[in-house]
C-alpha cells in the first residue's frame, strides 16, 4: 500500500481527498444531527446525483459539456437544492419536515429521467454513486480542498451562532442571532460537502458518513466540543481503514467506509453495554453487602 501510494497519482489524490471529507463531513454532521435533519443529507445527495447524471448524459449530446467535470454540475445542483429545501421549509411553517421529501423525490426523478435518456448506468455514473479510488483527479483533489477550506471557515466564524442555533431557537433569537442567514448559508455549505464526498464515499452513501461517526461520537462524548472531535477522528479511521480496504480488494470504496463506521458504532454500542453492565452488576453487588 504504501510503495503503491508513493507511486501512483490517484492513489495520494484519493488518501488526500479522502482525509480532508473525513474531517468535514462529520464536522458539519453533528449540526446536522442536533438538528434533527439528517435527511437533509439525503435529499441533497440524491439531488447532486440528478445532476450528475444529467451532466453525463449532455456530454454524450453536447460537446461543451464533454470536457465538463460532472462534480461541478453535480454541486451546483446539491445547492439549488439546499436553497430550494429553504425556501419551501418557510413556505410550510407548520410542516417544515415536508420540504426534504419533496426535493428528495424531485431528485431520484431527474436522476431517474437523465439516467434512462443516457441508455442506463454508465462506469463512470457507479463510480459517483459508490465512490471510486482510480476516478480521484487532481482536479478533484483542488475541488475538495477549496471545499474544506469553505466549510472550516464557515465552522470557525459561525460556531457560536450555529451552536445557539442547534439547541435553543427562541434563545438564540431573544439573544439578537438571526438564522435568517446564517441557515441559508448552512443549507448552502451542507450541499458543497455532499459534493466533496462524491468522488470517496458515493452519492447514495455520503449521508452515512456524515451521521454514523456522529452517532458514535454522542455516545461517548461529555460536551458538545467532543462530540465534535471524537466524530471527527471516527470520521478519519472510516476513511482511512475504507480506502485501505478498497484498494486491496479492488472494490468502491464508499461501501468499506460506511461498514467500518457501522463497525466502529457497534464496537462503541457493545462498549456501552458492557459499562452499563458492570455498574447494575457493581450497584446490586454494593446493595447485598
Amino acid at each position: 500500500m504504501i510503495e503503491a501510494f508513493l507511486q501512483f497519482e490517484f492513489l495520494r489524490n484519493a488518501v488526500y481527498s479522502g482525509l480532508l471529507v473525513g474531517l468535514i463531513a462529520p464536522l458539519l454532521g453533528l449540526f446536522i444531527v442536533v438538528r434533527r435533519l439528517a435527511l437533509i443529507a439525503d435529499a441533497l445527495s440524491h439531488v447532486a446525483l440528478a445532476g450528475i447524471a444529467g451532466s453525463l448524459y449532455l456530454s454524450q449530446q453536447v460537446a461543451l459539456f464533454a470536457t465538463l467535470n460532472p462534480v461541478y454540475l453535480g454541486i451546483g445542483s446539491a445547492v439549488g437544492g439546499s436553497l430550494l429545501i429553504e425556501r419551501l421549509r418557510k413556505t410550510y411553517k407548520d410542516f417544515e419536515e415536508l420540504a426534504i421529501p419533496i426535493i428528495l423525490s424531485a431528485g431520484i426523478g431527474f436522476g431517474a429521467i437523465f439516467i434512462s435518456l443516457a441508455k442506463g448506468f454508465s462506469t463512470d455514473l457507479v463510480g459517483y454513486l459508490f465512490g471510486s479510488v482510480s476516478a480521484v483527479g487532481r482536479q478533484d483533489l483542488w475541488v475538495v480542498v477549496g471545499i474544506t477550506v469553505i466549510v472550516v471557515t464557515f465552522v470557525a466564524l459561525f460556531y457560536k451562532e450555529m451552536f445557539t442555533l442547534s439547541f435553543d431557537k427562541e434563545y438564540s433569537e431573544a439573544a439578537g442571532v438571526s438564522g435568517k442567514w446564517i441557515q441559508p448559508l448552512f443549507m448552502v455549505v451542507t450541499a458543497l460537502v455532499i459534493g466533496a464526498s462524491m468522488r470517496i464515499v458515493g452519492i447514495l452513501l455520503v449521508s452515512s458518513l456524515m451521521t454514523i461517526p456522529v452517532a458514535a461520537a454522542i455516545q461517548l462524548a461529555k460536551s458538545f466540543k467532543g462530540a465534535l472531535v471524537l466524530s471527527i477522528v471516527f470520521g478519519e479511521i472510516a476513511v482511512v481503514v475504507g480506502l485501505v480496504t478498497a484498494f486491496n480488494l479492488d472494490i468502491a470504496p464508499g461501501g468499506t467506509i460506511v461498514v467500518c463506521s457501522i463497525i466502529i458504532l457497534l464496537i462503541v454500542l457493545g462498549w456501552k453495554k458492557i459499562q452499563a453492565y458492570r455498574r447494575t452488576k457493581g450497584g446490586a453487588t454494593y446493595g447485598h453487602s
